[in-house]
């Protein structure tokens, strides 16, 4: 029984190492890109606006329903965007619907929104909610531990504020 359990881990550490970091650099149009399968750190920052966005996010979206099956404990989906256009959010909806199928219900995938400072300020948990929500009804009731951490930003980028929101 021990053996089997250890070559269990050891199968999933391999899946892990198989899945590669995904690094993306930013353009005028598409976003930063950073996952990393290790930490299970997965990153979007900066504008997305592509002209085609399936040529961008479907390896994206692949790539997310690979590590889906053999996740980090914690997820953490940092949506840093500035600005970005509807198709880009149906395809962050569906990375976040991947990463909700994560294998086992004590993983917890936590996304990370951040927001200019004087925005944060006038934003009410229900105004996160209602803005989230074509996301979370895409994603439909998660088998894993969901939540949401908004942050307030200065100018440079820096945190000021920070609030967490659990669905």
């Amino acid at each position: 029984m021990i053996q089997g359990f250890i070559r269990t881990k050891f199968y999933t550490f391999l899946r892990q190492v198989e899945l590669k970091n995904i690094y993306i650099e930013a353009t005028a149009k598409t976003p930063h890109v950073d996952f990393n399968p290790l930490t299970g750190e997965l990153i979007f920052s900066g504008k997305s606006i592509p002209e085609n966005p399936a040529k961008i996010y479907e390896s994206l979206l692949d790539w997310a329903q690979q590590y889906a099956k053999s996740p980090r404990k914690t997820t953490n989906l940092r949506l840093n965007i500035e600005y970005f256009n509807t198709a880009s959010v149906i395809w962050i909806a569906k990375i976040v619907k991947a990463l909700c199928a994560m294998s086992e219900t004590e993983n917890t995938l936590l996304i990370h929104l951040y927001f200019d400072i004087e925005e944060f300020d006038s934003m009410e948990a229900d105004d996160v909610k209602e803005a989230l929500s074509p996301v979370i009804d895409m994603v439909g009731t998660p088998s894993i531990s969901l939540g949401i951490k908004i942050y307030g930003t200065d100018e440079k980028g820096e945190i000021i504020k920070e609030s967490m929101v659990l669905i």
